[in-house]
């Protein structure tokens, strides 16, 4: 069964007016996500999604310029045969680095799509996993920036789902941050886990400031107070204060960047995104580096069912998993352009799809609805 076709597919929704969420990366004006389509010469099509780097255009024509002609007649089950092409034509030497793992992402979550619809099992099992149930965080964009009553009122009703756990956007100012997480977490209760991210958007001095509260309201973890490179940061934070667990992930790329998070020993929570990162391959090298040293995987997730779902088998067969992100956003319609993946139960768990590969059916009609808007999906903040 060999590869005989790659295409990549952009796809925008612009928010309505007023509808943004601020957080410490800026505030969202779009969504944006590529759609990869892998077809096969035995008639078997699968689906898989790269994130799209505040540029799907780019990444879209990196697919279909550069990566789909150098793999184009390869085996679709040689997954492990693909990723090495990639990585040693573009990751390695000369290529385009974060864009090119993006590209990877989407095209070896299609062919792990083609080999379960070959083997007719939900990918959950072809990973050696089961059909249990995950917990699930409320994520996604949403939780932002917002006065905290509004904000509590928000969190209050994603408990009201079902939700056990949900993530607030801290990384506005140190002192707003914690008049946040403070009232949140005194109108939900103690028996919500908060989870904090703060986008890259935290000093050190923020850290010290901040930690102290975190700790006090028992929050989970604190995500990406740093950006992703500054591994001299994420060591003198984890040496603040031992009771919040760092976490980050979502930017690092490939098993060699989380190699260098582990060496660094700043990373307590680990958050790989298998659109990002180099795909369920690479996600599962990723989670046996992070098994060998108790070290928990919470994977990020975004954009669209098909990366959902992707991310809930991958959870399903990972020994050291943790939450599952749900999107939450409420403006985010490439989120169900494909139906429903999940639900949220009482118990504050999802379970993955049950039909073959990723068990997502796609419409393609749908696209039309979601033209590409080039242009970034943030308003920076400073």
């Amino acid at each position: 069964m060999k590869i005989t076709n790659i295409t990549a597919i952009p796809l925008s929704y612009r928010l309505p007016e007023g509808k943004t969420v601020k957080m410490g990366i800026g505030s969202t004006t779009k969504r944006d996500t590529i759609i990869v389509r892998v077809q096969t010469s035995d008639g078997i099509t699968g689906y898989g999604e790269s994130h799209p780097g505040r540029g799907p255009g780019a990444v879209s024509n990196l697919i279909n310029s550069t990566l789909a002609p150098m793999l184009i007649g390869m085996e679709a089950t040689d997954t492990t045969g693909v990723w090495q092409r990639v990585h040693r034509m573009q990751l390695s030497s000369h290529g385009q680095g974060a864009a090119a793992a993006m590209g990877l992402s989407g095209i070896d979550m299609a062919l792990w799509d083609i080999r379960g619809k070959a083997a007719n099992m939900p990918l959950y099992k072809l990973l050696g996993g089961s059909k249990r149930r995950m917990p699930a965080y409320a994520g996604g964009i949403a939780l932002g920036f917002q006065e905290k009553e509004s904000l509590a009122d928000e969190a209050q009703r994603y408990v009201e789902q079902g939700y056990k756990a949900l993530k607030l956007r801290i990384g506005d100012t140190a002192r707003a941050d914690i008049e946040r997480v403070v009232h949140v977490r005194k109108q939900l209760g103690d028996d919500i886990d908060i989870l904090t991210d703060a986008n890259t958007a935290y000093t050190i001095a923020d850290v010290r400031r901040v930690f102290p509260v975190l700790a006090e309201i028992n929050a989970g973890w604190l995500e990406e107070p740093f950006a992703c490179n500054d591994f001299a940061s994420y060591r003198a934070a984890a040496a603040i204060t031992p009771l919040v667990p760092i976490a980050a992930g979502e930017n690092h790329f490939t098993r060699f960047e989380f190699a260098q998070m582990l060496e660094a020993g700043a990373v307590q929570v680990w958050q790989p995104d298998l659109s990002k990162t180099g795909g369920i391959t690479e996600g599962l090298r990723i989670a046996a580096i992070a098994s060998a040293w108790r070290i928990p995987l919470h994977a990020h997730s975004s954009a669209t069912g098909i990366n959902h779902a992707a991310t809930l088998h991958f959870l399903a067969a990972t020994e050291n998993a943790g939450y599952f992100e749900s999107c939450v956003s409420e403006y985010n319609p490439l989120r169900d352009m494909f139906g429903t993946v999940y639900e949220i139960g009482a118990d504050g768990c999802v379970e993955p799809p049950d039909r073959p590969g990723l068990g997502v059916d796609v419409d393609e009609s749908v696209f039309e609805q979601f033209p590409l808007i080039e242009g970034p999906g943030y308003v920076v903040k400073f």
